[in-house]
């Protein structure tokens, strides 16, 4: 060993010194079924830890599109819409920079009746135009066809509906319907109930079990007349270019509404849902970052059980003129070779699990020969997962802060080892 290479820090005789002492067996001195029960266990953690929170933003990202896909992001109730200044008011919503689309709407709650069962049902009413613009409805029918919807005498008989409540009253497209509305007129005994029978024009399907199997969606003006409104509307739905920046929206779209106009945000309407996976999701990535934690700190016990076993080694090296900080990067070198070795392997496991995260639901299934998501509990009818390379970063970062920390106090334990004490016995 020269003076130079002595000197030079992470040098080649180091790197070759650690590598040996990695690879070494059991009966000569190392540690190797230990080094790989904890490049195992890193591994593992870091896997779970990005598989985890990858299908926690792509839950979040597929409910979140869905719901405002299928709901508005604002909601306007003002005197001005149900009167004769309608039309202009929802001309001037339009107009606000930012709005996509203004739906007057009318909407209700309904008793459904097929030949197969009987359920509740959440009416909407909307105007054929406006039903066109709608692609998570109209891009999505499974059965059936929007054509001749809203034609004929106050919008005609024909209705949409969702997929799972087609399915539940045993209905397909062109099958008749009857829906009873609890609002029906006045009498001298009270307030009667309306009935009327309607045809299934299309089928529907969203991907959303609490969507495909409560909601019919009517012509406005059937609707109007159905549930007893005449010319009015329950408010106006509006889209806009940006969920996010509705906040911004809300003063310039209130002044168009007209006085005493209450605008309501979906973000509003959904708060204590999305807070709700926020928390989740913020909790979820805390405990796993632990167990990555946890599973770093195994190779201090396999750097421990080196350093002890290659005493007379180290110091035999300490003789020929290594020095401490030689002894601590090579031990360092030793421990973080595992750490960062899991670390890749992780991440590498992660992001082709979550990439093919369908095929894998799939082939489970198909030997389990049950359904892993149902759609009844999730919502979803596929696991999503959504890789937020940010997060990635963070995950990979965090292991890697882990292994270095984990692999330091064996390491200094080595470089202070005494050579006159480590050869007493020898």
């Amino acid at each position: 060993m020269t003076d130079q290479a002595a000197a030079a820090p992470f040098s080649a005789w180091e790197r070759a010194v650690a590598w040996r002492y990695l690879r070494a067996r059991r009966k000569n001195g190392g540690v190797a079924v230990i080094s790989i029960i904890s490049f195992v266990g890193v591994m593992l953690a870091v896997f779970a830890l990005i598989t985890v929170m990858s299908v926690m933003n792509g839950f979040r990202a597929e409910l979140l599109g869905r719901i405002l896909g299928f709901n508005g992001h604002l909601y306007v109730q003002a005197p001005m819409l149900n009167g004769p200044e309608r039309d202009m008011a929802i001309r001037e919503i339009k107009a606000v920079p930012g709005v996509i689309q203004a739906t007057p709407m009318v909407e209700a709650q309904a008793m459904a009746i097929g030949p197969s069962q009987i359920g509740g049902a959440i009416v909407r009413g909307v105007a054929p135009a406006d039903l066109r613009g709608m692609k998570i409805i109209a891009g999505n029918l499974k059965q059936g066809s929007i054509n001749g919807f809203g034609e004929g005498e106050y919008g005609g008989d024909r209705v949409l509906i969702g997929e799972r409540m087609a399915r539940n009253l045993g209905v397909r497209a062109g099958d008749p319907i009857t829906l009873i509305s609890p609002s029906g007129p006045a009498t001298a005994f009270g307030t009667s109930t309306r009935e009327k029978d309607y045809t299934v024009g299309g089928i529907f399907s969203v991907g959303m079990s609490q969507f495909d199997e409560a909601f019919i969606y009517m012509p406005l003006s059937q609707a109007q007349l159905f549930f007893g409104r005449d010319t009015a509307i329950d408010y106006v739905e509006i889209k806009v270019a940006n969920p996010d920046a509705v906040a911004k929206l809300k003063p310039a779209v209130e002044a168009a509404s007209g006085p005493g106009a209450f605008v309501q945000d979906w973000m509003d309407k959904n708060q204590s849902f999305f807070t709700a996976l926020q928390v989740e999701r913020k909790v979820m990535r805390l405990i796993l970052m632990f167990i990555v934690a946890i599973a770093a700190m195994n190779i201090i016990s396999g750097l421990i059980m080196l350093v002890k076993n290659k005493g007379r080694d180290i110091a035999i090296l300490r003789t020929m003129g290594a020095g401490q900080g030689a002894i601590l990067r090579i031990f360092f070198m030793s421990g973080a070779t595992i750490g960062l070795a899991g670390t890749a392997a992780g991440l590498a496991l992660g992001v082709a699990f979550c990439a093919n995260i369908s095929a894998i639901q799939n082939f489970v299934e198909w030997l389990t020969g049950t359904a892993v998501f149902s759609a009844d509990i999730y919502f979803l009818a596929h696991i999503p997962a959504k890789i937020d390379w940010s997060e990635v970063g963070l995950v990979v970062g965090w292991s890697t802060l882990m292994s270095v920390v984990a692999t330091l106090p064996p390491a200094w334990r080595a470089s202070r080892l005494d050579p006159v004490e480590a050869l007493r016995y020898e």
